[in-house]
């Protein structure tokens, strides 16, 4: 008989760090998204629509804005999905040093609102989401939510 903790837990199938690179141009933004959706379906990830549907927008918004204010100092970018047991963590790298902020809601703007939409999808899904320095002087930009609806 197995007492209980004697053995750690085994990780589940889905679970694992992908990471890929893509030129920061505009069509890397819809291949981005695809890429990301392909991964957590071959990886057969428990992920909820509207959690999905979340994250893909995300990704989208962090890629575009990489593209955007990036690459100039940063022709290429990373994208990197992290998947646990019950969340998923996606991160666009790039080599600028800037360190965006949010902008709050200007609706005379047609655009400069992309990292508040990431931090409203995030928070409404019941994830964080931050931007760090890497060691070379660029950023990451990530945000991490559940699989699943928070109660």
């Amino acid at each position: 008989m197995e007492s209980l903790g004697s053995a750690p837990a085994e990780p589940v199938s889905y679970e694992g760090v992908w990471r890929f690179t893509a030129p920061a141009v505009d069509v890397s933004v819809p291949q981005a998204r695809r890429a990301v959706r392909d991964l957590l379906d071959r990886q057969g990830v428990p992920i909820e629509d509207d959690i999905l549907q979340g994250l893909l927008l995300i990704v989208s918004e962090l890629v575009t804005n990489a593209v955007k204010h990036a690459a100039l100092l940063s022709p290429e970018l990373a994208v990197e999905v992290a998947i646990g047991a019950d969340w998923v963590r996606v991160s666009v790298e790039d080599s600028h040093p800037y360190r965006p902020t949010a902008l709050e809601t200007d609706y005379a703007q047609t655009g400069g609102r992309g990292l508040l939409l990431v931090k409203v999808v995030t928070a409404e899904a019941g994830g964080t989401c931050d931007v760090e320095h890497t060691a070379s002087g660029g950023k990451i930009i990530w945000a991490a939510l559940p699989l699943k609806t928070q109660l």
